[in-house]
């Protein structure tokens, strides 16, 4: 028996002693969604109906050590289970913070009470732990199978307004449209109380989880709720491009497409999350750059330019500084591999680019991403080939024995405040595929010859 069929039997025990005394316990919330959906979700939730919160802590005290995640929620869990242990409750909110709530834990209120608080009809479904059957208070069965995402009520939903983001979010994860009456009262929710934290944590969700991340931002768009968290990507819509070169529009529409390119290669690289944020951002310059010239589109300068634009937005939704300089470094070399590729560069150029790139795989896969992002009256050339044999060039190079700074000092020269300039000029050998003792007599050489600089 694996932990999760411990977990599912762990379950049942605490249904059975409840049910012994009389009271009732369910799955709810995502447990029973992915289920019923056919989809894996180890993060066991159940709810217990009909008994006192003395008697429950006991039925749990008898099979192990009782964990109280929120003892005035009414929220436990068993040490060794992967089980959160609810009652059901009552909650009203008494200012704008999701944890601005007056809780009152009451195990008699009945399902369907209990089940109006949740955020979605598809997340209100209930399931019977010991028998299986399902309480559906309020459609959501009729709302699953026609994947549609709809609110529980209009009242209780207002009350957090992460739920506006989440609904993007699970529109994005599930493919699910969202209901139009749920798409008017998001309009009617301002998001300005959210914390940055929670902000991320729906965005993220997308970014890595969906397989069109697009979706959470046309959702979001949809319902008039960019301006306050992603100023900087609402400011994308209209800017126009070269027809010729981009058929599917403006550089939201692009943006989006490449997106939903990066989802499919996210998975090959050395940081999901920061990789998918590039491209979100990586044009966010053509907002301040597009011009028209002489009867032509341009934007020329828009990945150096757009830099401080993205760096605004990146440290408004997240304090993580390797993420934020992982874009920064990303976008500003996106154009590179492309317009390398297309001229057929030199493998001292190509190298020089890989060098600049904080992960010079992840910088192909961008790029890679950004050309296949949009619509074209052919289909586009592929740098595939070129740009990874180039890669692998590279690495191999820097995989070679190259100059340090002891070698230096080995060699006689004594370390000074100019040392780096010579390591630097043995470095730029190395990217040129001059080998270790080669470039170690060329550098002395250097350093003789310019021994009044060094």
């Amino acid at each position: 028996m694996n932990d999760f069929e411990k977990d599912l039997e762990m379950a049942k025990n605490i249904a059975r002693e409840a049910a012994n005394l009389g009271g009732r316990a369910y799955f709810v919330g995502g447990y029973v969604r992915d289920a019923l959906m056919g989809k894996e979700n180890k993060d066991i939730d159940i709810e217990i109906h009909g008994v006192y919160p003395e008697e429950l802590e006991k039925i749990l005290d008898s099979f192990g050590k009782r964990i109280s995640i929120g003892e005035s929620f009414g929220i436990y869990a068993l040490k060794g289970h992967n089980i959160d242990i609810a009652m059901p409750r009552r909650e009203h909110a008494t200012g704008r913070g999701h944890r601005d709530l007056e809780t009152t834990v009451d195990p008699f209120i009945g399902t369907r009470t209990a089940a109006k608080r949740r955020d979605f009809t598809v997340n209100a479904i209930m399931r019977d732990v010991l028998t299986g059957e399902i309480v559906d208070e309020f459609g959501g069965m009729a709302d699953l199978q026609r994947k549609v995402l709809r609110h529980v009520s209009g009242e209780t939903f207002a009350e957090d307004e992460l739920r506006v983001l989440r609904a993007a979010q699970f529109a994005a994860r599930f493919e699910f449209s969202i209901a139009e009456e749920t798409i008017l009262l998001c309009r009617k929710i301002s998001l300005s109380h959210l914390s940055r934290e929670r902000v991320e944590g729906e965005m993220k969700k997308a970014l890595i989880k969906a397989a069109r991340p697009s979706v959470f931002f046309e959702a979001l768009k949809e319902m008039d709720k960019l301006s306050e968290w992603f100023p900087e990507l609402e400011a994308l819509i209209g800017v126009q491009q070269p027809p010729r070169h981009h058929a599917e529009g403006d550089v939201w529409n692009h943006t989006m497409m490449v997106l939903d390119e990066a989802a499919r290669l996210r998975d090959k690289t050395s940081a999901p999350f920061a990789f998918m944020l590039t491209a979100l951002c990586h044009d966010f310059g053509k907002a301040v750059c597009t011009s028209i010239i002489n009867g032509e589109i341009h934007a020329y300068g828009h990945e150096t330019e757009g830099l401080p634009i993205i760096e605004r937005f990146l440290k408004r939704i997240t304090n993580e500084t390797a993420v934020i300089k992982y874009v920064l470094n990303l976008a500003g070399l996106h154009m590179r591999p492309n317009a390398l590729a297309a001229m057929g560069s030199s493998v001292k150029a190509t190298n020089k680019m890989f060098d600049a790139a904080f992960c010079p795989r992840d910088l192909v896969y961008i790029a890679k991403a950004d050309h296949l992002g949009r619509v074209c009256s052919s289909a586009p050339v592929s740098y595939d080939e070129f740009l990874f044999e180039r890669l692998g060039i590279f690495e191999e190079i820097m995989a070679r024995p190259y100059v340090r700074g002891r070698d230096l000092t080995e060699a006689g020269l004594t370390p000074g405040k100019n040392f780096g300039k010579l390591l630097d000029h043995a470095h730029k050998l190395r990217l040129a595929g001059v080998d270790k003792d080669e470039a170690l007599k060329a550098t002395l050489a250097y350093a003789r010859k310019n021994k009044s600089k060094c």
